[in-house]
């Protein structure tokens, strides 16, 4: 039996600030297991998304993509997402959209709810480390993570997408 939310962190260690989504991976794995609460969630850590993590989206009540964003608003952005309509991606390398569409191709029904927690990113070069900025902005997404997994809930999660926006 798979856990009830699988949580994707996307991004490249050697990249600077690409490195976030792999940080909170490892972060929020270790805060799980203080808490008590790992069996919940599943966490995949990958460089990028591809089709066949579209599996990894069988049997769950909810998803969330974690990745770095150069433009993002700081500290991040933290909202609902759902399958993009079409085929305008490449087998490369995916948006959440489309794994979330490659479900529904493939599976013949909704995927679970999804959600996407983007934190700004600053340096993106090749053998950088984590930037300061990138390190609090990893710092506050941090605590909305654990608000999140506190609570495991579609309603919950919707409520924070408030909280975020206001």
């Amino acid at each position: 039996m798979s856990a009830p939310v699988v949580i994707f962190a996307v991004g490249n260690p050697s990249r600077g600030d690409d490195a976030i989504g792999p940080e909170l991976c490892g972060r929020l794995e270790g805060w799980l297991e203080s808490e008590g609460l790992s069996g919940q969630f599943e966490l995949i850590e990958d460089f990028q998304l591809q089709i066949e993590h579209a599996l990894d989206l069988q049997g769950r009540q909810l998803a969330l993509f974690i990745d770095a964003g150069a433009k993002t608003p700081g500290p991040y952005t933290f909202q609902p997402t759902v399958p993009a309509t079409g085929n305008a991606y490449t087998t490369h390398e995916l948006p959440p959209e489309a794994v979330l569409q490659v479900y529904v191709q493939t599976e013949k029904s909704e995927p679970p709810p999804a959600f996407v927690l983007c934190v700004r990113g600053e340096q993106f070069e090749l053998g950088e480390p984590l930037s300061a900025a990138a390190s609090k902005h990893l710092e506050a997404a941090m605590v909305l993570l654990a608000q999140l997994c506190r609570n495991p809930s579609l309603g919950a999660w919707e409520r924070a997408v408030s909280s975020v926006d206001a």
